[in-house]
């Protein structure tokens, strides 16, 4: 029989292990198992309820769709075609006051359709759009952060892994999640456009304009702008495959055509394609593969473990016990909404974004559906929020990812970054308040497509 004293006990143990340092694999696992026994008191159970749990997790089709979708992305990053799509943008947006930082953040939003992980995109766009802005007279602080805060995006606009990952934990559909996070996910490009423009009307000289701007800086903008620094036609056809990629995954996803694990192998698959196309030899195919494996494998051993932790949640009460607490505390929604942003900020700036969906969800998720907000909102509002803690200090592995991709500048802290990244986390904190009170931003085009259906 498990009792309050029992619940204290597993929750200390968690925490405690999370905070020692452990992997978060190993925090659960342990937790899990050390729950199973105060519950049943035979290490027999303990084993055939672990075994039967994990055969479970792993035989299931749907945890195929994350490598299958970090395969997609991958291979397109490898190939060019993230060079391509900065390119295209930056000249479509060649009138625009602060054009390379908008370009940064279009082209982010753009590449994040065909990869789930915002690491690729800060590790590519640093390389890509960080020399083109320094070379124009961008000041260093508001590229890198930029760069930084615009790779947010592809955590965030599906295929996403946090969404996958949520939609496993919590057992919503993940075409719905996904279709759910388009709308926020231009809410949020909106906000970093519009920061951007404003910085360039207010601040000329942070964006490389203005009559300050050194005369050599001019003349190289002016040369850019003469002649062509990859051929149209190259970049034109792959910007144009990447976009139908997109539109026939999500869109077959949308539509019904296709399960999300189908639409990720059909995405794997053309994505193969159009990087064979461009010239991707097969060594670069094998790095990309193994690549992939290694940051998948990892993944899917959380996810069996964070399985056996929310069987636990379940089996011992804590999540009920959680949910009736908030229930009958007397608290409005909002401010218990406000206390579990609140608790993603404050583990945003300790471990990953994967390791707090993991150890929040299955108590807070049953918490929100109680008090009313609807689980698709919830779940793009929380995935925003613990995408905050990308760009936090101490962790904010975006920060220090941007900081390796660029290991060659003078004098280049993690702190200059972070003040640069600064105003994107204030954008995404804008677009949790406006989801909060505005639900209908990420329910509208689900239930659109549901209605599309019938």
């Amino acid at each position: 029989m498990f009792n309050a004293t029992d619940m204290v006990v597993l929750v200390t143990v968690l925490l405690g292990l999370v905070f020692c340092g452990f992997h978060i694999a190993v925090s659960l696992g342990v937790t899990s198992l050390l729950g199973i026994y105060l519950v049943n008191g035979d290490i027999e159970t303990v084993k055939s309820f672990t075994a039967s749990t994990a055969y479970e997790a792993l035989r299931d089709y749907i945890f195929a769709v994350i490598p299958l979708f970090m395969l997609m992305g991958e291979f397109l990053a490898k190939c060019g075609a993230a060079r391509d799509l900065f390119t295209l943008v930056d000249r479509l947006s060649r009138r625009v006051p602060g054009r390379l930082g908008v370009a940064t953040v279009l082209a982010n939003a753009v590449f994040a359709f065909v990869t789930g992980v915002s690491i690729a995109a800060a590790a590519a766009f640093s390389k890509i759009a960080h020399p083109e802005m320094r070379r124009f007279g961008y000041e260093r602080k508001f590229s890198l952060g930029c760069i930084a805060g615009s790779a947010c995006l592809g955590m965030l606009i599906p295929p996403s892994v946090l969404m996958i990952v949520w939609g496993v934990l919590t057992e919503l559909a993940i075409g719905r999640l996904f279709i759910a996070g388009i709308v926020p996910g231009l809410l949020v490009v909106l906000l970093y456009i519009g920061y951007i423009v404003w910085v360039a009307k207010t601040r000329p000289e942070r964006v490389g304009e203005g009559d300050h701007l050194p005369r050599i800086q001019q003349e190289a903008r002016l040369a850019n702008e003469q002649h062509a620094v990859a051929d149209l036609r190259t970049i034109l056809w792959s910007t144009l495959g990447i976009l139908c990629l997109v539109v026939l995954v999500l869109g077959g996803i949308w539509l019904g055509f296709f399960t999300p694990t189908e639409g990720a192998g059909v995405g794997a698959t053309l994505a193969l394609a159009l990087a064979l196309a461009r010239g991707m030899r097969g060594k670069e195919v094998l790095e990309a593969v193994l690549s992939v494996g290694r940051t998948s494998a990892p993944l899917l051993l959380l996810l069996v473990t964070a399985q056996l932790y929310s069987r636990i949640l379940a089996m011992t009460g804590i999540t009920g016990a959680a949910k009736e607490f908030f229930v009958h505390a007397g608290l409005s929604p909002f401010v218990v909404l406000a206390l579990m942003v609140a608790v993603w900020f404050v583990l945003g700036c300790i471990i990953d974004s994967i390791s707090i969906i993991l150890l929040t969800v299955p108590v807070f998720a049953p918490v929100a559906v109680a008090l009313g907000f609807d689980p698709i909102a919830f779940a793009v509002l929380g995935i925003i929020a613990i995408e905050t803690g990308l760009l936090t200090p101490p962790f904010g592995i975006l920060v220090f990812t941007v900081k390796a991709a660029v290991a060659g500048e003078p004098d280049l802290s993690t702190g200059e970054i972070f003040r640069g990244a600064a105003p994107y986390w204030m954008a995404l904190l804008a677009a949790i308040v406006l989801i909060a009170v505005f639900p209908q931003i990420a329910t509208w085009l689900p239930d659109l497509a549901n209605s599309l259906r019938r």
